[in-house]
């Protein structure tokens, strides 16, 4: 049966911890904490006794799936292992105990190491300079369209609109329509990427920018990406790289090679920091050189020998968020790529294409893929054959749950009907891409044997099928509701 929760399993009077009698003798709450400020309320807490919460927590984690008990073939997103290693670094005391507000004289080593990151992610990207103070992917890029929105305006031009492809992350219309742009879609061609006609179409002197994934959604590389770059160029805009994919990169091509003016980068995907149940996560940014002005602020930078944080920059578009960052993050990062060097990105790239492409052509023969092309880093499929028998991509999605595993991203991109987006990120071996190809497989031939097996699953489970979509729209975390 399902766990409780904590308050069910409340109990008057049990206690998990005993703390030490404090005297409040002449203490007033009042005179610390404005009335306002204060509960009008019992704050309501369970009480437990320390082996129950034990337990509790114990049980729930054998429900969990993570990165540490199975794969994750969640297109988009690389779902890669996270070396332990970088949890023992992030524990070392000189960065553990140490706080934002510290002068910066005690703080030289975590200056240092940051400045470094920020040197070592320009040189991956070619980039000038970095920044990195983003916390998210969606964060990375609200600041590169918040840099390229201050870059016209101190050009003295008032730019109107971002064109995004249709096979874009969500994210890039959200995070333009926040810096206060309209948005202008581009096609794709029959080859899954850009159409350079309808580009030329859509750019005028109102472009401010082009938001673009390369690869792409599809997991296809932009093939005539010096031609789109040239384009946007031409009229005065900016490219911008949503460095979502940069798995597939590492070490073989850098973005500012291509043409980009600006990249962000996910951390917790790319270089495999945790992505901690949606938080923490980090998003630096990269711009080419005449753009560096407007780069958050501060900026970490050195002279001779010390390090400091710059905030004397007129231009800035200011801070995306406190201090600097979410440091133990980018600590992680930092440990990951010193670890790998050179030889060992590229060498994350290719393992990362020969999977995705390893696992692409056993399935090839099972499933409908509509990019017959190799592909970089991830690919798709489509279950869009399977609708006369009632069979949907989230069907073979919720079946594999049973079979033990993570389902792909399903029904994105939105240009693929019924598409199933597939990444095996290179730190899988060979026998587990395997092991997830016989079972997609084999649900294949549940397809036309027994569909029902598809449309009630998954069966395994403590609970069956969610109401997604009311969970989404009407979250309650409110115990009791």
């Amino acid at each position: 049966m399902p766990e409780k929760l904590l308050f069910e399993k409340s109990v008057p009077g049990r206690r998990g911890v005993t703390f030490p009698t404090a005297s409040l003798e002449g203490f007033s709450v009042d005179a610390v904490l404005p009335k306002k400020c204060q509960r009008e309320s019992e704050l309501t807490l369970p009480e437990i006794s320390e082996n129950e919460l034990m337990r509790h927590y114990t049980r729930l984690s054998y429900e969990s799936y993570g990165v540490d008990t199975g794969f994750y073939p969640l297109g988009s997103c690389t779902m890669k292992y996270n070396p332990k290693i970088h949890e023992d670094v992030a524990r070392f005391p000189g960065f553990s105990e140490i706080h934002p507000l510290q002068p910066e004289e005690s703080v030289q080593g975590a200056l240092g190491l940051l400045y470094g990151l920020q040197n070592m992610l320009s040189e991956i990207a070619g980039m000038a300079r970095v920044s990195l103070q983003p916390v998210a992917g969606a964060q990375g890029e609200m600041t590169g369209m918040l840099i390229a929105r201050a870059y016209h305006l101190a050009q003295g031009r008032q730019r109107k609109h971002v064109i995004i492809p249709d096979s874009a992350h969500g994210t890039n219309p959200a995070s333009a329509h926040l810096a206060g742009y309209t948005i202008k879609t581009v096609k794709s061609n029959r080859e899954g990427i850009i159409d350079l006609e309808d580009l030329k179409q859509v750019v005028n002197q109102d472009t401010a920018a082009l938001m673009l994934t390369n690869p792409n959604t599809l997991g296809l590389f932009e093939r005539k990406i010096g031609e789109v770059v040239q384009v946007i160029h031409d009229a005065g805009a900016l490219v911008y790289l949503d460095g979502a994919n940069l798995n597939a990169l590492l070490g073989l091509t850098r973005p500012g090679d291509m043409g980009f003016d600006i990249v962000h980068f996910n951390l917790h995907k790319t270089f495999s920091t945790p992505h901690g149940g949606g938080g923490p996560g980090a998003g630096p940014v990269g711009v080419v050189s005449h753009l560096t002005p407007y780069l958050p602020s501060p900026l970490i930078e050195k002279k001779g020998e010390h390090f400091f944080m710059d905030s004397n920059r007129p231009q800035s578009i200011g801070r995306v968020h406190s201090f600097y960052g979410n440091f133990g993050i980018l600590l992680r990062a930092y440990t990951y790529i010193r670890r790998l060097g050179a030889e060992g990105l590229s060498a994350i790239s290719r393992n990362t294409i020969i999977n995705a492409n390893y696992l692409k052509k056993q399935l090839e023969a099972s499933y409908e893929i509509p990019m017959k092309r190799p592909c970089m880093h991830e690919f798709i499929l489509s279950a869009k054959a399977f609708r006369d028998k009632g069979i949907h991509a989230w069907d073979i999605a919720k079946r594999l749950i049973d079979y033990g595993y993570y389902p792909p991203t399903v029904n994105f991109p939105l240009i693929v009907p019924e598409s199933l987006m597939i990444e095996a990120p290179e730190s899988e071996a060979r026998e587990t891409l395997d092991d997830f190809a016989k079972v997609l497989i084999l649900i294949r031939k549940e397809i036309d044997e027994s569909p029902e097996k598809l449309t009630q699953a998954p069966t395994t489970q403590k609970v069956g099928r969610m109401n997604e979509v009311l969970a989404a729209r009407q979250l309650n975390v409110r115990y009791p509701a």
